[in-house]
């Protein structure tokens, strides 16, 4: 998770450093407000995109814990039925 949180903190600073620096620049105020917009777009999608990937990740990773634990409980039943038949 740790990595997750470095990468969110970078992105965020990347952001808002490149908004200073849009709104700092000597450019007409329309043509910032433009790119502005086109940047807050782009990092809308990528949140989206990102946020789409962590879930099918989440769904794959849950998926397959239920298939381990069923797969423990089958064991342990097999092993208990050994050692006492029913």
């Amino acid at each position: 998770m740790g990595s997750i949180k470095y990468w969110a903190v970078f992105f965020i600073g990347v952001t808002a450093g490149a908004a200073v620096a849009l709104i700092c620049a000597p450019q007409s105020g329309e043509r910032t407000r433009r790119q502005l917009r086109r940047g807050l777009e782009d990092a809308g999608d990528y949140i989206k995109d990102t946020a789409d990937t962590l879930s099918t990740n989440a769904e794959k990773y849950v998926r397959r814990g239920k298939e381990i634990a069923g797969n423990v409980v089958d064991t342990a039943s097999s092993a208990a039925r050994k050692v006492v038949p029913i």
